[in-house]
């Protein structure tokens, strides 16, 4: 078992265990998620633009042109604020 002690500013050092396990840096983020009966899950976030790159890409989905995005943005705004948009921006 891995125990690590809190300061008195909220502060807890990671074992080094744990930070070579999961290759933490000064840095890197960590999210707690409260589960149930006082239980706390810690796990790092290891997110960055090069892990998600192409994950939307479809090659059977048709390329939209920026007018047609445009036009889709416009209609959602228009749907979320009860049909009130200002047309000359």
């Amino acid at each position: 078992m891995l125990i690590a002690t809190m300061t008195r500013k909220g502060q807890v050092t990671i074992p080094k265990k744990v930070r070579d396990a999961f290759d933490l840096h000064p840095g890197d983020r960590i999210e707690f998620v409260i589960e149930k009966e006082g239980v706390i899950t810690v796990r790092p976030i290891k997110k960055n633009v090069d892990d998600v790159f192409g994950k939307l890409f479809n090659a059977a989905r048709t390329p939209l042109s920026v007018r047609a995005i445009n036009e889709a943005i416009k209609r959602k705004v228009k749907n979320e604020s009860g049909g009130q948009i200002d047309e000359s921006a």
